[in-house]
């Protein structure tokens, strides 16, 4: 667990990371949306074909259902309880009129990054490699992750000061994630699955139409990249 929880403050720094790029507009907005088309397919395989899989080893029967839970959970805070939002720079500003908007969406981004934590974690009681694994897929959307919600701040009237404390919130929140599988390790058979589906949710509807929004085959290949890659290191790291 002391891998895991070096792994998951790495993971946590990078939300930091993308807060403060995106405050310094020190970045390049092609180069984000190419990590957002690795990272999302990275997860999606990952998602699918480990994180389900060892799930259902502790439950054919909840397993399954647990996964629903997980991505209907992360539906239900982003499209009911906060408005929507993109995984990039909002450059939208009459999106979120009220101040009170990115502190909504800085809490449906706080329990994406809790699961993280909570993946990472859970990943590393099973196996090594899958702990492993799980921590590639999400530190590849991490950075977007921090741009997103410093952007939504500035974007909402917030402070760049704010931006910054929100991706670190963020992070925090991530920590959190590993310390509570770290210390109540019998939860993996409900974070394992949980987590799985909120991966499969942030991949598929959070990061797919981000890709889908650039014109050309080219982000799609990019994609087509990260299931690529994640397969190779499949093959040569075996569970």
């Amino acid at each position: 667990m002391i891998l895991a929880l070096a792994l998951g403050t790495l993971a946590a720094v990078a939300d930091i990371v993308g807060g403060v790029v995106l405050v310094q507009r020190n970045w390049t907005a092609r180069y984000l949306r190419y990590a957002i088309a690795l990272g999302a397919g990275f997860m999606m395989a990952v998602a699918i074909l480990d994180m389900l899989p060892e799930s259902m080893k502790f439950s054919t029967i909840w397993a399954p259902a647990l996964v629903l839970a997980g991505y209907c959970a992360i539906h239900l805070l982003e499209h009911t309880i906060t408005p929507h939002f993109h995984f990039g720079e909002e450059t939208h500003a009459h999106e979120f009129l009220h101040r009170r908007t990115g502190w909504s969406i800085l809490c449906g981004l706080a329990a994406h990054a809790f699961f993280d934590g909570v993946a990472i974690a859970s990943g590393f009681i099973l196996s090594n490699t899958l702990g492993w694994l799980i921590f590639i897929a999400i530190i590849l959307h991490k950075v977007p992750e921090g741009f997103t919600i410093a952007s939504v701040m500035l974007a909402s009237g917030q402070t760049r000061r704010t931006a910054v404390i929100s991706a670190t919130a963020l992070a925090l929140a991530t920590i959190a994630g590993v310390l509570i599988i770290g210390l109540l390790p019998r939860w993996v058979e409900l974070g394992l699955p949980l987590s799985a589906g909120v991966t499969i949710y942030v991949a598929a509807t959070d990061l797919v139409p981000e890709v889908n929004r650039e014109p050309g085959v080219r982000m799609a290949l990019v994609f087509f990249a990260g299931v690529a890659l994640f397969v190779l290191v499949r093959i040569l790291a075996p569970l």
